[in-house]
C-alpha cells in the first residue's frame, strides 16, 4: 500500500505560532511565593545583624567555626548553636562577575567557611585572592541577609582575637521566619501546532484540530502524535466553538497561579467534531446553583470576548450551558 504523504503544517494569520527556536515567543512567568522557617541557630544570626554582629557556631567535636551560625555541623553532623561571633572582616578566597554585581566568597576574620556576599564598589580588575573586605551595614536593618549591604575592599586588620563567645543582645527577638518570593521568567515557542490553532483563533475565531489516520480522532488542543496510537498527526481540521460536557468541578479553593477568582466552574469539553477533552470555564451561570443545573452530557457553546484577540485560549471567555 502506497504510504500517504503527510498534510504540511501552514502557519497562518500575522505568525503568531513559530517553530521551535524561531520568533515569536511566548512570554512567560513562574511565581512562588513561600514562607522559610529559618531554624534556631540562624533565626540568632539574622536578629544580631541589626546589632552589627556577625555570629556563627562551632563545633564541639571538629572545631570548626560556621557563619551564618548553623543548627548542625556541615561536615560532621555535631548538634551545634549559635555561640561564637566572628569578625566583619575578612580575605577573598574566590569572586565573579554577575548581572547584579560582584559576588564573593569572604573567609571572615575567625571563621572556618566562606560566606558569599556582594563585593561593592569594585571592579574584577581590582581584585585578588586575599583581598581584604570590611562589611557595610545597612542603613535601615530588616532582618535579612541584607542587613549586611555589602563587603567592601579595605586594608583594616581584624581587632582583637576572634571568634569570640558570643554574648546576645538584651531584648533581641530571633528572626523565626524569612519571606521569599521566587520567580521564573522564560520564553516559550508556541511550536507548529499549539501555533496554527493560536494564529486560527486570533484571525477568525477559528478552532483547529488534527486527525490521527489511524483511529480517525481528531485532537483538540493538536499535537504532532496520537495519544492512543503513537502515530503521527496528518490532517488538518476545523471543529466547532460548541461542545458537550464530561466533567465539572467548582472551585472555591485559592491558589498560586489562579487566573480567576473564585468561586467558579472549570469543566472538560469535548469540542464538536473533537475527540479530547478541552478544559475551559463555564460561565453565564450563577455558581450557586451550578451544581443542581449543570450536568454531563449538557451542551455548551463558547462567548468570545470582544476585546482585541490575543491569539490563545483565553479568547474565549467562557463557554455557557445551552439549556433545553
Amino acid at each position: 500500500m502506497e504510504a500517504k504523504a503527510a498534510t504540511p503544517v501552514m502557519m497562518r494569520g500575522e505568525g503568531l505560532g513559530s517553530a521551535p527556536g524561531e520568533n515569536p515567543t511566548f512570554a512567560g512567568r513562574i511565581e512562588l511565593p513561600y514562607t522559610l522557617t529559618t531554624g534556631r541557630a540562624a533565626s540568632v544570626f539574622l536578629a544580631e545583624l541589626a546589632n552589627h554582629k556577625l555570629v556563627g557556631s562551632r563545633c564541639e567535636k571538629c572545631g570548626d567555626v560556621a557563619v551564618p551560625a548553623q543548627d548542625f555541623c556541615a561536615a560532621c553532623g555535631e548538634t551545634t548553636a549559635a555561640d561564637f561571633e566572628v569578625a566583619p572582616t575578612g580575605a577573598l578566597t574566590g569572586f565573579t562577575a554577575t548581572p547584579a554585581g560582584v559576588l564573593a566568597m569572604i573567609r571572615l576574620d575567625g571563621a572556618d567557611c566562606d560566606l558569599v556576599h556582594k563585593v561593592l564598589d569594585a571592579e574584577l580588575a581590582d581584585l585578588e585572592v586575599g583581598t581584604r573586605v570590611a562589611a557595610r551595614w545597612a542603613a535601615s536593618p530588616a532582618g535579612s541577609m541584607l542587613d549586611v549591604e555589602g563587603f567592601e575592599v579595605s586594608d583594616a586588620a581584624a581587632a582583637g582575637e576572634w571568634p569570640q563567645p558570643f554574648e546576645a543582645t538584651a531584648d533581641v527577638e530571633p528572626v523565626l521566619e524569612q519571606s521569599y518570593d521566587l520567580r521564573l521568567d522564560y520564553d516559550h515557542a508556541f511550536g507548529p501546532y499549539y501555533g496554527t490553532l493560536f494564529d486560527g483563533i486570533a484571525t477568525s475565531r477559528r478552532i483547529q484540530g488534527v486527525r490521527c489516520p489511524r483511529c480517525t480522532c481528531v485532537l483538540v488542543p493538536p499535537r504532532e502524535y496520537c495519544d492512543a496510537c503513537f502515530v503521527r498527526t496528518e490532517e488538518w481540521v476545523d471543529v466547532a466553538d460548541t461542545g458537550t460536557i464530561k466533567a465539572f468541578s467548582v472551585i472555591h479553593m485559592e491558589f498560586v497561579g489562579q487566573v480567576r477568582e473564585p468561586p467558579y466552574v472549570y469543566a472538560e469539553i469535548v469540542l464538536d467534531g473533537s475527540a479530547t477533552r478541552l478544559i475551559h470555564s463555564i460561565g453565564g451561570i450563577d455558581v450557586e446553583e451550578a451544581k443542581e443545573r449543570l450536568h454531563t452530557g449538557m451542551k455548551v457553546r463558547a462567548v468570545w470576548k470582544d476585546a482585541e484577540p490575543t491569539g490563545s485560549l483565553e479568547d474565549i471567555d467562557y463557554f455557557e450551558p445551552v439549556f433545553d
